[in-house]
């Protein structure tokens, strides 16, 4: 594209950012250049998407062989528990970066969605994006993030993590309660060596109310959504 041309072109026009009905009229270079394109990301996007899966698997299996230890004998050390804490922690990183990276893929399928498809099946309703072109050619010049790592986080805690890391929540103290030996109280069972049990008490305790402050501290989003939110009916009346 030569610089005249580079200067002619106008993202926001109509037959810039209505492709979608020319592909529709006609077959095009375009076109055919984009549904490879296409084939690709969303192959890309299905091996984040496992990626992810594969990590709360791992998740899961390592909780169930810690609670299964854990309770397999009243002499089991309770911090056995924490520890487990700290693994299905560890994961919750790893899962958070690994879907900065799906999202990056995801978004660009979204974006052809969006804008190119939706606009060739019916090309009579708006593109979401008037500048998507422009967008999506700045996203392959230099590829970027689109969530922080704390949005990342968060996400991963609504959908997964803080029900699992609930459930050893819940364990840990059901341990250090039912299972309190005779003459002494549930703090004093809840020490760990040399540390106080009402110190690892409100340790965890703070612990997990940062992890429910991540999860719902109001932010805005920048992941790209795919399903809509709220009632199916909602959403029929406005599109009529």
């Amino acid at each position: 594209m030569t610089e005249a041309d580079s200067d002619e072109f106008d993202p926001t026009a109509p037959e810039q950012r209505e492709i979608g009905r020319e592909m529709v009229d006609q077959s095009t270079g375009l076109g055919s250049v984009m549904a490879h394109f296409y084939r690709g990301e969303m192959d890309r996007v299905t091996t984040w998407r496992q990626r992810l899966d594969q990590t709360t698997t791992w998740a899961v299996t390592v909780m169930a062989a810690i609670l299964t230890w854990a309770f397999s004998s009243p002499d089991n050390p309770h911090y056995i528990l924490l520890i487990g804490v700290v693994v299905v922690t560890a994961f919750l990183g790893i899962e958070a970066r690994r879907y900065r990276d799906y999202d990056v893929f995801r978004s660009r399928v979204r974006m052809l969605q969006e804008n190119l498809f939706a606009n060739a099946l019916d090309p009579t309703q708006e593109v979401e994006h008037q500048n998507w072109r422009a967008e999506l050619s700045a996203d392959f010049r230099v590829p970027t993030l689109k969530v922080s790592f704390q949005e990342a986080l968060a996400n991963r805690l609504r959908r997964v993590y803080l029900a699992l890391l609930g459930v050893l929540l819940a364990a840990w103290v059901f341990r250090i309660t039912a299972f309190t030996p005779p003459r002494q109280t549930w703090l004093e069972a809840a020490k760990i060596a040399y540390i106080p049990g009402i110190v690892m008490v409100t340790l965890v305790g703070a612990f997990y109310v940062i992890l429910v402050g991540v999860v719902f501290w109001p932010r805005e989003r920048h992941a790209k959504g795919e399903f809509r939110e709220g009632d199916p009916g909602e959403w029929k009346e406005t599109n009529q």
